[in-house]
């Protein structure tokens, strides 16, 4: 049997020089590289895939058995093997009579009590029913959280502005002081509800971020400070010792990795800003994507055909990066996101095997929404030595029909340069005012962002990496390589505060020197 590996390189030895405007001479090329799922589109035409490349992708994706891995995912087998576990995170978004079998017990009951316990403390916390330690409604909610505690939920609640009818949300990750002084700043203890987001309550940086919102809201309400924390946690000893109501506690499984968190407790803040039924229309959008993941051929099924679009410009056209770019400002944050869900699952560097790599794996994501992104680094989009491949989103219609004419401008520089990239322009006298075009591009059209949207867009994205993951023969399901870099923080912050730092290399020593002067 051939290599699909090496098939894929000697088509693409024979088309490389290939401009994909060519490929339009072909008048069916948009709807044989299109595809839908429910209202999305994604649009892949302007890439350069033939009917032969895309061919050999999909060899290659049954030759890695992503069909089978997917569906041990989702039976519950324990996919992501370095630490023995289930990847379970769409449970947390399976229906009502959905049953999800984990070492012979059925997960659903208590997922269907916790978002149970979730909803009716959100309508508390929005009717004003749960009050403030002093007897007024909550005015702001804090979430303190890093990583898929923080990047899953900040994103998603701008993301879904537009619907928010609940108290104003804020968010704090970064262990950087300017954060949270910034953020409580403008804010009243006696009217703000802290939600505390670590599953094991040891995340340093997020624990102390906890510790100086607590210190904030006993000088504003004493010993009633309690009253006004809530926890996304399992260490339920440890949330005790804060003094935090355990019916203000809502934990999850470690069958749900942190950048696939936001559908259960983590999204406790979304839910707060937009109410329990919008947020399981959320839920309700990823679990579509779910079953047309599980449900379509893979030459149909947009996850995989994201994923295939991914492999060929990653390994067989040798591009190192992808640039997210969605033209709709309230998915500001979703590069972020993606850099997260994406880098961190499948930036890795050996096998599920434990064998190094013999191939390019997770690219790196970048990006900004347009326009603004247009005003400043599409210059080296467009010409620079550097190819990347450019993934657009776009909405249909925006959330201010009073100002359809802007978002109409927004679609038209949208379309404009997805067409730029790949005509390019030539022959202007002047070689720095030349584009030479045939630069790939992906676009994500949908209706417009609404919360079922925004759950099958992100669902498709971690469908996308799980594929990539998948061919790679990686685990996407594990982040050892956050590690190291938490381990030695530990072990430098006495050298920080004045210990003395023998054994640490030159430059660590003249660093240290350097940032504590007078110690």
């Amino acid at each position: 049997m051939s290599d699909p590996w090496e098939n894929l390189a000697a088509h693409y030895g024979t088309i490389k020089e290939r401009r994909i405007l060519s490929l339009f001479d072909d008048a069916a090329r948009f709807t044989r590289f299109s595809a839908h799922a429910g209202d999305l589109l994604l649009d892949f035409s302007k890439t350069n895939l033939d009917e032969t490349g895309l061919g050999l992708l999909l060899d290659l994706a049954r030759t890695r058995g992503v069909e089978t891995r997917r569906d041990a995912m989702f039976r519950g087998e324990k996919i992501n093997t370095s630490e023995d576990r289930a990847v379970l995170h769409t449970a947390l978004r399976a229906g009502e009579d959905a049953a999800v079998s984990l070492d012979g017990q059925d997960v659903m009951p208590d997922i269907r009590a916790t978002r149970a316990r979730m909803a009716a403390f959100a309508q508390g916390v929005r009717s004003g029913a749960i009050e403030t330690a002093v007897g007024g409604r909550f005015s702001d909610v804090v979430n303190i959280g890093i990583g898929g505690s923080d990047l899953g939920p900040s994103m998603t609640t701008l993301a879904l502005a537009p619907y928010h009818d609940g108290p104003r949300t804020h968010f704090v990750s970064n262990v950087d002081p300017a954060d949270i002084s910034g953020v409580l700043a403008g804010l009243d203890p006696a009217e703000t509800l802290v939600i505390i987001a670590s599953k094991t309550f040891t995340t340093i940086e997020t624990m102390s971020n906890a510790a100086t919102a607590l210190a904030w809201l006993h000088k504003g309400l004493g010993d009633k400070a309690p009253r006004h924390l809530a926890a996304v946690s399992s260490a339920g000893d440890k949330t005790t010792e804060l003094g935090i109501d355990p019916a203000r506690v809502f934990g999850f499984g470690d069958w749900v990795g942190g950048r696939y968190s936001v559908w259960g407790p983590v999204g406790l803040p979304l839910m707060l800003a937009i109410g329990p039924a919008r947020f399981d229309t959320f839920l309700a959008g990823a679990r579509a994507m779910d079953r047309h993941f599980c449900d379509t051929e893979l030459a149909e099924n947009l996850p995989v055909l994201l994923g295939l679009t991914g492999i060929w410009h990653r390994n067989i056209c040798g591009y190192d990066s992808r640039a997210v770019l969605p033209y709709d400002q309230n998915l500001r944050r979703l590069p972020a996101y993606l850099q997260q869900l994406d880098m961190e699952s499948n930036g890795k560097r050996v096998g599920l095997d434990g064998a190094p790599l013999t191939r390019a794996s997770g690219p790196i994501i970048w990006g900004e929404p347009g326009t603004n992104g247009q005003h400043a680094f599409y210059q080296m989009l467009h010409q620079g030595t550097t190819i990347v491949p450019c993934e657009f989103l776009i909405a249909a219609a925006g959330h201010h029909p009073d100002l359809a004419h802007q978002h109409d401008l927004l679609k038209a520089n949208c379309l404009a340069q997805s067409v730029a990239l790949m005509r390019g322009r030539m022959g202007q006298g002047d070689s720095y005012r030349d584009f030479p075009g045939n630069r790939p591009s992906i676009t994500l059209a949908y209706p417009k962002l609404t919360p079922f949207t925004l759950g099958q867009i992100i669902a498709l994205y971690e469908h996308r990496v799980f594929v990539e993951g998948a061919i790679w023969g990686l685990n996407s399901f594990d982040q050892w390589g956050v590690e190291l870099g938490k381990e030695l923080a530990q072990t430098l912050l006495p050298m920080v505060k004045g210990a003395d730092p023998k054994g640490k290399d030159s430059s660590t020593r003249g660093l240290l020197k350097a940032l504590n002067p007078d110690r």
